[in-house]
């Protein structure tokens, strides 16, 4: 958000009379509504925004997992790793459910992090021909380091919202995704 956008959210918050807030959405939707007045282009004004702000969502999530020498897929099996809470470690099948990706995928991308020194392989104490895969020091080190850094970003991305408009978002995208998670929801198309 640019600062000019924060300092006009804030006046609204505290009171102060300035013209309603704009976005390129705004121009966006006039435009096919002048264009095309047979349709009702009302979704575009939430789901054109949700578009947007998961861009830039993208490059905030990208730079700090580039701080950290991490791609977005090292970091997506490092934190499933890391949320496990000690010893930080999953069987190969259940990263795979973490992180939705094929299984060779997930043995290349195991092997690639194993090089690096952030997991390691051992093992499995009840399964024999099976292997646990676990954070190294180093890769619980480097996971906790670009948490911090991501959320410090993303805090960034919401400073237009107080807290209680943060949870009525949060409320609302859940009401949204729900019925995907859960399979449930429309297929588009």
């Amino acid at each position: 958000m640019s600062r000019d956008m924060l300092l006009a959210m804030k006046e609204q918050r505290d009171g102060a009379v300035r013209p309603p807030l704009r976005d390129e959405v705004d121009d966006l939707v006039a435009s096919w509504q002048a264009e095309r007045p047979d349709l009702d282009v009302e979704p575009l004004q939430v789901l054109s925004r949700v578009s947007r702000l998961a861009r830039h969502l993208d490059r905030a999530r990208k730079a700090a997992f580039a701080a950290h020498q991490l791609e977005t897929w090292e970091f997506d099996v490092l934190s499933a790793l890391r949320r496990q809470g000690a010893p930080y470690q999953l069987s190969p099948g259940a990263l795979l459910r973490a992180t939705l990706v094929t299984s060779g995928t997930m043995t290349n991308r195991i092997d690639r992090l194993a090089d690096a020194g952030l997991v390691g392989r051992r093992p499995d104490p009840l399964d024999k021909r099976g292997v646990l895969v676990t954070l190294t020091t180093r890769g619980l080190a480097v996971a906790d380091a670009a948490l911090a850094d991501l959320l410090q970003r993303e805090r960034k991305l919401l400073t237009g919202l107080d807290p209680a408009q943060r949870r009525e978002l949060a409320g609302l995208l859940r009401v949204i995704l729900a019925p995907f998670d859960s399979g449930t929801g429309p297929v588009p198309g």
